[in-house]
């Protein structure tokens, strides 16, 4: 089996393939202050819950934009499984040509993502991710990751106003149904929803011109979002194609099996060599 943990700046969502295919997933909050013995003690309850055995985990894929993180996530699949995690990184194999000025600072949850997508729909792309931040990333037909935008995402919005002002209410992230709204917690919800869907709609009619300007080929652009909130912002707005929940660890497991047998090949050679200096 193979666990893949894609560690987002407020949740975490972890998966365990099993032959290629999904066999289940979790999302948990992402915390910096949790020890390695605390995630690996969360992984076993996760584990037990479904049935699964954590010796029957072959292989550990980590993707992440929280770099306090990673290291406690490493030394835990080191402790608790015994692997050395593959982590998405600069010299992993995607299948990706990217073309961002330093692709170095592409967010791996971005690369992820658009690996995913460019296999299962093809290309060219845009991709919406409805995270912390909401992404917008740009793949033309021949896998070429052009780069994209970054907003702050709808929760992020919603703590700054209530942040930052003295009178506004913190409010839960659901449709008030109009725009024009009679109180004061509607208003908020309308702007942050609705500014939301106004701004994604704007975003991908300007990313879709340019992609035009910028390929040649007569392929109808096609728009996936994914994300916690992505099936609410689909709802109102007509200019995304699909909404894929599970894309992420999808790409994860992709990428895995791109650098799978490189990864077998190192740990031969690392096996001889100890063989070696024993004889």
């Amino acid at each position: 089996m193979l666990l893949a943990f894609d560690i987002g700046n407020s949740n975490t969502v972890l998966g365990v393939f099993k032959d290629g295919k999904l066999v289940t997933n979790w999302r948990i909050e992402t915390d910096p202050n949790k020890s390695a013995d605390e995630y690996g003690m969360l992984v076993r309850q996760l584990f037990d819950y479904e049935g699964l055995v954590m010796s029957e985990v072959r292989d550990v894929i980590i993707s992440t934009v929280v770099p306090s993180v990673l290291f406690t996530v490493q030394h835990m699949s080191q402790k608790y499984f015994n692997r050395r995690a593959i982590v998405v990184e600069s010299g992993v194999k995607t299948g990706l040509i990217v073309k961002y000025d330093n692709p170095k600072q592409v967010g791996a949850d971005r690369i992820v993502n658009a690996v995913a997508a460019y296999n299962k729909y093809g290309g060219p792309l845009i991709i919406i991710d409805f995270g912390t931040a909401t992404t917008f990333c740009a793949i033309t037909d021949k896998a070429e990751y052009l780069g994209g935008t970054i907003a702050p995402g709808l929760k992020i919005s919603s703590e700054a106003l209530f942040q930052k002002t003295a009178m506004l209410p913190k409010v839960e992230l659901e449709e008030p149904g109009t725009a024009i709204c009679r109180n004061t917690i509607q208003s908020m919800q309308s702007g942050l929803i609705y500014g939301h869907m106004g701004m994604v709609e704007f975003m991908v009619r300007k990313m879709k011109k340019e992609l035009e300007e910028l390929t040649d080929t007569d392929r109808p652009v096609k728009v996936v979002a994914t994300g916690g909130l992505a099936s609410m912002i689909e709802s109102g707005v007509g200019c995304i194609d699909y909404v894929d929940k599970l894309l992420t660890l999808e790409g994860l497991e992709i990428i895995y099996r791109k650098n799978r047998r490189s990864r077998h090949i190192h740990k031969d050679k690392m096996k001889c060599d100890c063989d070696k200096e024993t004889r």
